[in-house]
């Protein structure tokens, strides 16, 4: 370390002097740290003004915890939002903004006082303390266990990688730093024993941690994640919102068919995502390039009449990958197993479709997996690779059979007729249309069947308009109605400013958002499509 840094450090670890260092710092005012709260230094005192005078009353004592920058700004702006419809909230928070390298004591104690400043104008309305001010409680065996688990996650997902080295400095980091703030949170949850605890997605990094503390002690906690369109979040009441668990929604809207209005929405989504168009409220593309047909990819394939399996692959150390392993390993261990057996099967045919996303990671590609399981690809299995110009719903028709992890590429062969093996924990798994395999012999044994027999095993009609029952509660009313997504959230702010959402637009848009946020049961209602 530096000569420099050293003595920043020493003068960190004396008591109140980063105090008196930070009355005269100049990053008071021209803060370059890459950690910013800028949006929230511009929002937050006029937020405050525009409060008003009488707030809602009766509401519970709520708890908020966040992590890295973007989210510590989301969370005070919430904050606010519940302490004006009646709540006792208190924001802790940890000063980071990169989960993947140590941070100095001086550079820790500067992004200290400077979230201290910026969240300065909310004080009169929530409380907010650094989690690390707290002194640290023991962490019982169980609870360190998940903890480590945590740890695990955090490395896959940042290394894209489903095998992880437990000695290398990236798990070290994120085991010191994720049982730091499990231990100090239950330190916090213990003294203020809130109703609930509202944490930003809860299965990865101190989020993931504080969300596990929270169960542990029996606190009631929400977690809560963005999908792609705006004015939408995603919620879980006792559970990782990043597990999708459809089972109250489906239990609730599942026995009623779709409405005229209804099936249009989801055609209309459909046809968005295969046609490499944008769809509602969002500008993502589901496909970089559009369809040509089947028989053109057929033909460009050199495929021809035997049985084929269509498998699509998820990206490595995506949140909604993490500890969906059923009866594999991993899911690398699955495709590998999986190539092997279609190369011993020349009577059949196997394409396998990388995720187009893996273009915009760094991490081992699920190509070198399959190439890796067999020494040469037989001419029977074709393996279309991230950068390819395919359409993924091109392959579709062709397909005799569909294979999956979790994406929902499964889904949507289901919404074709075509039958399914789902061999990860996906939310869609269990609904009546797809075949789920728990161990080994099961897969095989479906995989034999399926493929020695496809017409037999197209799926039902019912099965078929299940599977668009399904695809739409998921994709319609799964999300519930929130003003302020992540990303852009400054932008967001602007279109919907604290007085417009605790207005009688705002309320009735998003009141009931924002009741189940702090632990209201969710009401799985129909919603009017926007």
């Amino acid at each position: 370390m530096p000569a420099r840094d050293q003595i920043r450090d020493l003068i960190a670890s004396q008591p109140f002097a980063m105090e008196a260092y930070w009355l005269f710092a100049p990053e008071r005012k021209r803060w370059r740290d890459h950690y910013k709260l800028e949006t929230l230094r511009r929002i937050l005192p006029q937020a405050v003004q525009e409060m008003p005078t009488q707030p809602d009353s009766g509401g519970k004592r709520v708890f908020i915890f966040a992590t890295l920058h973007y989210w510590i700004e989301q969370a005070a702006v919430i904050a606010l939002a519940l302490t004006a419809l009646g709540h006792e909230v208190e924001l802790a928070w940890l000063p980071y903004s990169d989960w993947r390298k140590p941070l100095s004591r001086f550079r820790y104690a500067r992004r200290r006082l400077y979230t201290r400043d910026a969240l300065a104008a909310g004080g009169a309305f929530f409380t907010h303390r650094n989690l690390d001010d707290l002194p640290p409680a023991d962490l019982p065996a169980e609870l360190d266990a998940q903890v480590r688990q945590v740890a695990v996650y955090d490395v896959q997902y940042t290394e894209q990688v489903e095998e992880i080295d437990e000695n290398s400095p990236l798990f070290q980091l994120r085991l010191e730093r994720n049982r730091r703030a499990a231990a100090r949170a239950l330190t916090w949850l213990g003294r203020g024993e809130p109703d609930v605890v509202l944490i930003p997605n809860g299965t990865i990094l101190e989020m993931g941690a504080v969300y596990r503390a929270a169960r542990y002690l029996g606190t009631p906690a929400v977690t809560y994640e963005f999908n792609d369109q705006r004015e939408q979040i995603w919620l879980a009441q006792d559970d990782e919102v990043m597990r999708q668990n459809t089972d109250a929604l489906w239990a609730a809207r599942g026995g009623v068919p779709l409405t005229a209005e209804e099936q249009r929405a989801i055609e209309e989504l459909e046809n968005a995502r295969q046609g490499a168009k944008p769809f509602g409220k969002s500008d993502r593309r589901w496909q970089d390039v559009p369809r040509e047909g089947a028989n053109a990819l057929r033909e460009k394939l050199g495929l021809d009449d035997r049985p084929l399996a269509l498998l699509a692959t998820n990206v490595l150390g995506d949140s909604l990958t993490l500890g969906r392993n059923l009866f594999s390993r991993s899911m690398a261990e699955w495709i590998s197993r999986t190539v092997r057996w279609f190369a011993a099967r020349d009577d059949l045919q196997l394409i396998v479709r990388v995720h187009p996303g893996e273009r915009l990671t760094h991490g081992p590609s699920m190509v070198d997996v399959v190439r890796a399981a067999v020494d040469e690809l037989p001419s029977h299995i074709h393996l279309i690779g991230p950068l390819d110009k395919v359409n993924t719903y091109d392959l579709m028709p062709l397909a005799s059979l569909g294979l999956v992890f979790t994406t929902t590429t499964g889904l949507e062969m289901a919404m074709r007729g075509i039958p399914v093996i789902a061999a990860g924990q996906t939310h869609y798994r269990g609904r009546g249309f797809t075949l789920d395999p728990s161990t080994w012999d099961e897969y095989f044994a479906q995989l034999e069947a399926a493929l020695a027999d496809p017409q037999g095993h197209r799926l039902r009609d019912e099965q078929v308009e299940l599977a668009w029952r399904y695809a739409y509660r998921f994709f319609f009313e799964y999300p519930r109605p929130f003003p302020w997504r992540l990303l852009g959230f400054g932008k967001e702010y602007q279109r919907w400013p604290l007085p417009r959402v605790l207005g009688a637009e705002g309320r009735a848009l998003f009141g009931q958002t924002f009741a189940e946020l702090v632990g209201e049961p969710i009401q799985w209602t129909p919603r009017q499509i926007a």
